[in-house]
């Protein structure tokens, strides 16, 4: 994307203007009628990720379908506002540091969705290297990040991330890569289909 070479992250992306866009993004259109959350619920819950440290988690779309204790990170205090007074547990990164039971190896994995993308690679990486010491030796990371009609959707996206550049955050954070895949439709359905997502699945390592 032209003029963000010099940016790390989006200034919108703290904002409480981000954070009412985000509440209305979730009642648009055709979510007004349809549970179209439904497959992306699904998509996580199968994964078995126990408590999850959620990197970015905006109002905690993610975060309600979490396990029990799970916990939600988020560099915008009104998003992190809004996970609490939907009964959520989430802290902004300061708070998170003091917070009790959210110390190395507490989480059984970390989840980063559409966060990546924010961020060009610098920042994405130590934003990896910062959080994944919370997760316990052998636990899962899973990383999301929308395909190209989704990039487009948002002006506060910095930087494309596909399967090759998670696979690089992935490997240079020391996580091994256990799976990529396309969701919920082929790859090829991502260039017109805004909620194609790329995922992928790792491992922290076990020494």
């Amino acid at each position: 994307m032209a003029g963000t070479q010099d940016r790390t992250l989006e200034p919108g992306t703290e904002s409480s203007d981000y954070t009412k866009r985000l509440a209305r993004l979730e009642q648009s259109g055709i979510k007004r009628f349809l549970p179209t959350q439904a497959p992306y619920r699904w998509n996580l819950k199968r994964l078995g990720l126990g408590r999850v440290l959620d990197v970015g988690c905006g109002l905690g779309r993610n975060l309600l379908n979490c396990e029990p204790g799970s916990v939600g990170v988020d560099h915008n205090a009104h998003s992190v506002a809004t996970c609490r007074e939907r009964g959520l547990t989430a802290y902004t990164p300061e708070e998170l540091a003091k917070a009790p039971d959210c110390g190395p190896g507490s989480f059984d994995s970390l989840l980063c969705a559409h966060v990546l993308e924010h961020m060009d690679e610098e920042l994405a990486s130590s934003i990896l290297e910062q959080y994944l010491p919370l997760v316990k030796p052998g636990g899962s990371v899973v990383l999301i990040t929308p395909q190209e009609a989704g990039y487009r959707t948002d002006a506060t996206h910095v930087r494309f991330v596909g399967f090759d550049e998670l696979r690089h955050h992935a490997e240079k954070a020391g996580v091994t890569v256990a799976r990529t895949y396309s969701f919920p439709f082929p790859r090829s359905v991502g260039k017109v289909f805004p909620y194609n997502e790329f995922v992928l699945v790792g491992k922290v390592a076990t020494a």
